[in-house]
């Protein structure tokens, strides 16, 4: 029962988050919220492997796609950074 309202939780911030990605008013402010979206999937992996009962193999799923994520966040704020108008 625990893990169904940590799953609804983070699916509400997750929410908040997507909301903050797509009407966010500056670059930066889009960028914050796709990085936040990518850490609650993150965290929502996990919970999911949890509840399988094979953490061990979504901890690696996860451990994937925080790398990605970090590659991503960082070649989106350098791009951004250094393009023109921005």
């Amino acid at each position: 029962m625990i893990f169904a309202i940590a799953t609804l939780a983070v699916l509400g911030t997750m929410g908040l988050a997507m909301v903050r990605a797509l009407k966010g008013p500056t670059v930066f402010d889009r960028l914050l919220g796709v990085t936040t979206v990518g850490a609650k999937t993150i965290s929502m992996i996990l919970v999911i492997g949890y509840l399988y009962g094979r953490i061990d193999m979504f901890v690696d799923i996860a451990l994937g796609y925080a790398i990605l994520n970090f590659v991503g966040g960082l070649t989106m704020a350098k791009y951004y950074k250094t393009s023109p108008g921005a």
